[in-house]
């Protein structure tokens, strides 16, 4: 099993906790996530980078995108945690179709309710992550809204 996945449940979300600074901050964000949410909240993974999660959830089934809730989560109004695709160039026909697929980065930022739709829509192939990032894009603040 992944690395913080034990006890996943084949759909859920995986929201992986990076910040252990502000307790308090923590809680509020965990108060905001949704149901069927995997939390993985272990000390080990203080100052995680998107590459060490990555690397942790590379072999979790039904896993297209994770959830790392770090410094900036804890310190943003709404919390916005950091969506990182688990698309990777060998998952791709050619480097053109990941580069259409990733066109707006790896990563983007979004509230806790944003992240069952984003999950489950990557998860069937309803919608794309290069979807929900422009949308993150559009945004003032560059946070995906579930609408």
């Amino acid at each position: 099993m992944s690395e913080g996945l034990d006890g996943r449940g084949e759909f859920d979300a995986v929201v992986i906790r990076t910040d252990y600074a502000d307790e308090r901050a923590w809680r509020a964000v965990v108060a905001t996530l949704p149901p069927d949410v995997h939390v993985v909240d272990d000390p080990s993974w203080s100052g995680a980078t998107v590459d060490r999660a990555l690397t942790a959830t590379r072999d979790a089934d039904d896993l297209s995108v994770v959830f790392l809730a770090d410094t900036t989560t804890t310190h943003s109004r709404p919390p916005a945690l950091l969506a990182v695709t688990t698309l990777t160039r060998e998952d791709c026909e050619d480097a053109e179709d990941y580069a259409r697929l990733t066109g707006s980065g790896p990563t983007f930022r979004t509230t806790p309710a944003g992240v069952p739709d984003i999950h489950a829509d990557l998860s069937l192939g309803n919608l794309g992550f290069e979807e929900y990032a422009a949308w993150a894009g559009e945004s003032p603040d560059g946070v995906y809204r579930s609408a």
